[in-house]
């Protein structure tokens, strides 16, 4: 392929279709709609552009297909990498259909994720995906308004009101109570991420009460710690539970950094686990079967909630009536960190 001359200045999509051999129209659908594309013709496309150097203007783009080409996320944190494995298979999803995607955190502030929802339809994205289902109806109100494709992740949704593409936390929190019930745990205490406007910790809160109470138990409010998500208030949780005159015999995390903090602050105080404490998490991070002991905790769909949102979005963006996916499974993996209670 051989470059023709362009005018001074930047090459011009003109220059691209006269390298490439094709219609300045092929050059369009291929910037706008590559699926109308062949792929002989997108080939020679990407060549031309890639021997150019050309940069597509995003502004003319836009009023060219009336989209974008923009997707946004908003995620509660950039803290760890609960969320990341997700969003690269999301990306890398949609960069194939020729979106690209924008990332926001809302530190769990619902008001924050409120300012970064307007500022992204303000911006014209074409599609959202956001985590949970606790926010204030009148957001998707704006979003319907907007005719803009919305999915709701690491949830799920009984009314059937919302797309959701997750899974139920409620009994995957529940499998873990049963687990350690089965082990013999009777004094089960959780560390918990603040409920209140958080409807996966709520839910994970509730299947542990629905666990204890089918066996009789209850979960004492001296054995339930709210906090922020992260390791340090993992630390302080687990440090004031096993300072109860009766401390617990197991520790649910909500989180699995609340997990993390909980195991490093049980080498400070000489407490061995699993022998005189059981720990589990939730999510089966990286770091779970790496940490000493390794972590018994719930592995959910991460990968398989990215790229199921992004065909779902792009289905949507195609003006096709899609049915969201059937709730999503979880998995009990047992590792290290638990075992039977000590006999009193």
């Amino acid at each position: 392929m051989k470059a023709h001359n362009t005018q001074a200045g930047s090459p011009t999509m003109e220059d691209v279709a006269r390298t490439a051999g094709v219609a300045s129209v092929t050059v369009s659908r291929y910037l706008n709609n590559p699926d109308l594309v062949s792929e002989r013709s997108k080939q020679k496309i990407s060549d031309a552009i890639s021997l150019l150097k050309y940069v597509p203007h995003a502004a003319a783009r836009t009023l060219a297909s009336k989209r974008s080409r923009l997707i946004g996320a908003i995620v509660p944190s950039l803290d760890n990498n609960l969320f990341g494995l997700a969003l690269e298979v999301f990306q890398d999803q949609i960069s194939k259909a020729g979106y690209t995607l924008i990332v926001a955190s809302n530190n769990y502030n619902a008001e924050k994720e409120r300012e970064h929802i307007n500022q992204m339809v303000s911006h014209g994205v074409d599609a959202m995906f956001l985590i949970g289902n606790s926010r204030d109806e009148a957001i998707y109100q704006l979003l319907e308004a907007k005719e803009i494709p919305y999915v709701l992740t690491w949830t799920i949704d009984p009314q059937q009101k919302h797309p959701c593409i997750g899974f139920n936390n409620q009994i995957a929190a529940a499998r873990v109570a049963e687990y350690l019930l089965d082990l013999g745990h009777q004094k089960i205490a959780m560390i918990s991420g603040f409920v209140k406007k958080n409807d996966r910790a709520r839910d994970r809160l509730q299947g542990v009460r629905d666990a204890m109470a089918r066996r009789g138990l209850h979960l004492p409010s001296e054995y339930l710690i709210e906090g922020p998500f992260g390791v340090e208030r993992g630390r302080e949780a687990f440090r004031l539970l096993m300072s109860r005159p009766a401390p617990p015999t197991a520790v649910i995390c909500g989180s699995e950094p609340f997990a993390y903090g909980a195991i490093f602050e049980s080498k400070h105080l000489g407490i061995d686990i699993p022998r005189q404490v059981s720990i589990t998490g939730f999510d089966d991070m990286w770091l779970a079967s790496n940490i000493s002991p390794r972590l018994t905790t719930v592995r959910t769909p991460q990968q398989q909630m990215g790229v199921l949102a992004a065909k779902y979005l792009l289905s949507k963006l195609k003006g096709e009536d899609v049915p969201v996916p059937r709730p999503l499974e979880t998995e009990l993996i047992v590792r290290e960190s638990c075992s039977p209670p000590l006999s009193s």
